[in-house]
């Protein structure tokens, strides 16, 4: 069962301000910024080469929280709209509204949920532990994966193999990323700690 108790996230206790609107604002432009570098950035990996995109949307999630986190990746989602080419494959697939109602749309709308999910079940203490912390990145991908192929299917077809296009060349990359984060994140949890102590 998820705790109702709302906990502090890593934000909150790495960068703590009195100016929380220029805070806020820093954040989710350094965010944004940081999806861009993403999505750019290509890891060799079996059987497909994979971005940390994913991974980068989940982080900004588990670590901002809810609501800054799907704020962090709508504003990058808004740079994107005015014709910045900060998606993969931009600006040779096309930039703006073209490229964002394309086969690739519905991850990008995907992206947004799992940011507010996960930033949900972190302000409920899912980042805190490894186990948690990979419960919090499976259900974020899960997020992302059903409007991302309900749109693919719908832009190419329910004919074509969707789900070997949009989903089971992506798996081991996102089962690696997975384990990055349930690695880290409560590693940094655990540093936070000992210094205050």
């Amino acid at each position: 069962m998820i705790s109702t108790q709302k906990h502090a996230t890593l934000a909150d206790m790495l960068w703590q301000s009195n100016h929380p609107g220029l805070r806020t604002l820093a954040l989710a432009v350094l965010g944004s910024m940081a999806l861009w570098v993403s999505a750019k950035i290509q890891v060799p990996f079996y059987p497909v080469p994979i971005t940390m995109q994913t991974f980068v949307v989940l982080a900004i999630g588990m670590g901002f929280g809810a609501r800054l986190g799907a704020a962090t990746v709508g504003l990058y989602l808004l740079q994107g709209l005015a014709g910045l080419p900060v998606f993969a494959g931009t600006p040779e697939k096309g930039i703006g509204l073209a490229y964002m109602i394309g086969p690739t749309g519905g991850y990008l709308l995907g992206f947004v949920l799992a940011a507010a999910v996960v930033g949900y079940l972190a302000e409920r203490g899912f980042d805190r532990n490894v186990f948690t912390t990979a419960i919090a990145m499976i259900v974020g991908n899960v997020v992302i994966y059903v409007p991302g192929l309900l749109w693919l299917g719908t832009v190419v077809g329910w004919d074509k193999p969707v789900l070997d296009w949009g989903m089971t060349p992506f798996l081991f990359g996102d089962a690696a990323k997975m384990l990055l984060a349930a690695a880290l994140l409560p590693m940094i949890w655990k540093i936070i700690g000992s210094r205050q102590s």
